[in-house]
């Protein structure tokens, strides 16, 4: 079964699996107090051009989103999120449950708008609401786009003009500023957002994300709430080990483009079908609109998602990885054309 449901279903890539089996030998700290955590952030500090920043390492992606939004966030404050925003759809109320509210706007291409946060701050303007205090977006969206330097700017100045924190979720950074529509760096993030994260889990790590909080000074009990929330890592050096051998030498944004370039194989398969896509492709995930039938018997011969019934078919979600094979996109290839050109139970459009 071709199988390209999500970017986190192998392993690790080889180089990092060789970074672990050198922990085997070697003794350390516990805590994100060795040696590696401090190359990390050494090496955040560098190359985002942010010599205050701090880096904190945890396991996953919906406890790091956790962890950054309900360590600022005084309990009756509230953050704002596009409606398609992982914390608002897929993290089982994870926010909610740290006891504050999520306010979402209507998503543009998978994207919040600055003049969707202005409106949300206008309707929320007294005692007797939540206050929204920060903003929540990530890089690339849940839908596959990612952000330009000019929209992250207009994001960030209505954050500052009106004292809200801005955190990007970057758990698909790598795929994010690795793909030709980007015209951003890590220095413009850490620029223009007060914390980011650099996802490994999808991107060669066998797990881990690291949090990079770009304004320390508004998370001056950071530590705390990460060990009571139970992300301090006591291995903490077996997740920063991952990310210097992803970082160190540029492997991180190799994967990061090397997914980007099967999504864009992939999505020329579909296009030379005859099949359109519900936003343009862009990164390593993308959107075929796949007609009732075809979605029903492509399913048999390849795991992928289903997003959302449009009329004439259904959104499907396609996602490629830094471990997808040109081999494995000619065999869908092959596929799609026996479901709609081969004799016998091909498929109509």
């Amino acid at each position: 079964m071709l199988s390209f449901v999500n970017d986190y279903s192998q392993g690790a890539h080889p180089q990092v699996i060789e970074a672990l089996g050198r922990l085997s030998s070697e003794t350390h700290p516990g805590y994100g107090e060795d040696r590696y955590s401090k190359k990390l952030e050494d090496w955040v500090r560098q190359n985002a051009l942010a010599p205050q920043a701090q880096v904190h390492v945890t396991a996953g992606g919906t406890q790091a989103n956790r962890l950054v939004i309900s360590s600022l966030l005084r309990p009756f404050e509230a953050v704002i999120a596009a409606d398609s925003g992982h914390i608002n759809v897929h993290e089982t109320g994870a926010i909610e449950s740290s006891g504050h509210k999520v306010l979402t706007w209507p998503h543009e291409n998978g994207k919040l708008t600055a003049d969707g946060i202005r409106e949300i701050l206008w309707q929320h303007s007294t005692e007797h609401m939540v206050r929204p205090r920060m903003v929540y977006i990530s890089d690339t969206t849940e839908w596959g786009s990612v952000y330009t330097k000019k929209e992250l700017e207009e994001i960030s100045g209505v954050c500052r003009s009106n004292g809200l924190a801005l955190y990007l979720d970057g758990a698909r950074l790598g795929s994010a500023l690795s793909c030709r529509e980007n015209d951003m760096t890590l220095a413009d993030l850490a620029a223009l957002t007060d914390a980011f994260t650099i996802g490994g889990t999808k991107n060669g790590a066998l797990f881990g994300e690291a949090i990079v909080l770009c304004r320390p000074d508004l998370f001056p009990d950071f530590r705390f709430m990460q060990k009571q929330q139970g992300a301090l890592l006591a291995k903490g050096f077996a997740c920063s080990a991952q990310f210097t051998a992803l970082l160190e030498g540029g492997l991180y944004w190799e994967l990061g483009e090397r997914a980007n370039q099967m999504a864009g194989r992939l999505a020329s398969v579909f296009a030379q079908a005859g099949i359109s896509f519900y936003l343009p492709p862009t990164s390593n995930q993308i959107f075929p609109i796949l007609p009732g039938p075809l979605s029903d018997a492509l399913s048999d011969k390849a795991e992928f998602m289903l997003q959302m019934p449009v009329r004439g078919g259904v959104v499907a979600r396609f996602v490629t990885s830094w471990a997808t094979k040109a081999a494995q996109i000619e065999e869908l290839d092959t596929v799609l054309w026996e479901l709609l050109h081969g004799n016998g139970d091909s498929v109509r459009m």
